[in-house]
C-alpha cells in the first residue's frame, strides 16, 4: 500500500537579520544637535559641596540641553556648576555680554584635552542669565 500525499507545500518562515552599522561609523543618540563652539567659559561650583571654585577652560562644544568640556576641579556627577560665556563681539557689537547658564554635570569622561583632568557633560537647567557690562543680570 502507498501513501499519496495531498498535503501544500509548507510556506517558509521570513528571517528578518539585524543590520550593524559597520563599526566604523559612530551612532550619534543625542536629542540635539551640538555645534562645536571653542569659545572661552568660566565655570563655577563648589568641590566636595563645600569649597566653591572658578576654572577657565573653553567649551568643545554646546547645544539647547547641555555642553561639554574639560576641567582640572574634580567634579562629580550630580554636581551643580555655572557657565559664564563670554557672547562674541559680532553678535553683540553695541556691548560685552556674558551668558550665565546652570546644570548639572550629567557624564565625566577622560579628556581628549591634554592637561585637563576630566570631560564633564553638563545638562541645562531652564534658567539663564544675561550680564551687561555692568554687572547687571537680566533674568530670562
Amino acid at each position: 500500500m502507498t501513501k499519496t500525499s495531498s498535503s501544500k507545500p509548507k510556506a517558509k518562515k521570513s528571517v528578518q537579520k539585524k543590520v550593524k552599522p559597520p563599526s566604523d561609523v559612530a551612532i550619534d543618540r543625542r536629542r540635539e544637535w551640538r555645534f562645536d563652539l571653542p569659545l572661552p567659559v568660566i565655570v563655577e561650583g563648589k568641590v566636595g559641596g563645600e569649597k566653591k571654585y572658578q576654572e577657565k577652560t573653553s567649551l568643545e562644544n554646546i547645544s539647547s540641553t547641555g555642553a561639554y568640556f574639560c576641567l582640572d576641579a574634580d567634579v562629580t556627577v550630580g554636581s551643580r556648576l555655572n557657565l559664564v560665556i563670554e557672547v562674541p563681539s559680532e553678535l553683540s557689537p553695541d556691548k560685552k555680554v556674558k551668558l550665565r547658564l546652570g546644570g548639572l554635570a550629567v557624564r565625566l569622561e577622560k579628556p581628549d584635552k591634554k592637561g585637563k583632568k576630566q570631560g564633564v557633560a553638563l545638562r541645562f537647567s531652564k534658567k539663564f542669565k544675561f550680564i551687561t557690562e555692568g554687572g547687571k543680570e537680566v533674568d530670562q
